[in-house]
């Protein structure tokens, strides 16, 4: 007959999994930031294609495609920043659960749990650079042109 594992493997196993758990909450958090940001970008994309489709001068519709690419790129951008961060969060997952299966089989997979961690957290410093790197070129967009200071 086979026995329960103790309280106090579960317990432990626990303890070793809240490292994982805690990134999941935060990865969750960025999770939200990237959609939100992508849902901005989205919304005014559309909101340029329809001006410019009524752009008349030439300065002015060449302003809103230079935007437009800008905003292509950005959500091109986010987009592998969210699959990078889900990405993540499936690694870390996997680690929670490989955690529990090599504790309660007594399977000594622990290296393969290292190189999963290793991995979600490659892949959060991924999403992470993909965010900074979006949101510097947003600022791009929102500088003040130069001739409209001068």
């Amino acid at each position: 007959m086979p026995t329960l594992p103790a309280v106090s493997t579960i317990a432990q196993t626990i303890q070793l999994s809240l490292a994982p758990v805690f990134m999941l909450a935060a990865i969750g958090q960025l999770l939200n930031v990237l959609a939100g940001r992508l849902a901005r970008v989205i919304d005014r994309a559309r909101a340029l294609e329809l001006l410019l489709e009524r752009a008349g001068d030439e300065a002015h519709h060449g302003r809103l495609k230079w935007e437009l690419r800008l905003l292509d790129r950005r959500m091109s951008i986010i987009n592998a920043a969210l699959f990078m961060s889900v990405l993540s969060a499936v690694m870390a997952c996997l680690v929670i659960a490989l955690l529990f299966v090599a504790n309660l089989g007594k399977f000594h997979i622990g290296t393969w749990i290292a190189l999963a961690f290793i991995l979600s957290v490659s892949l959060l410093i991924l999403c992470l650079a993909a965010f900074m790197i979006e949101v510097r070129i947003s600022l791009r967009a929102i500088h003040v042109r130069k001739e409209i200071l001068s």
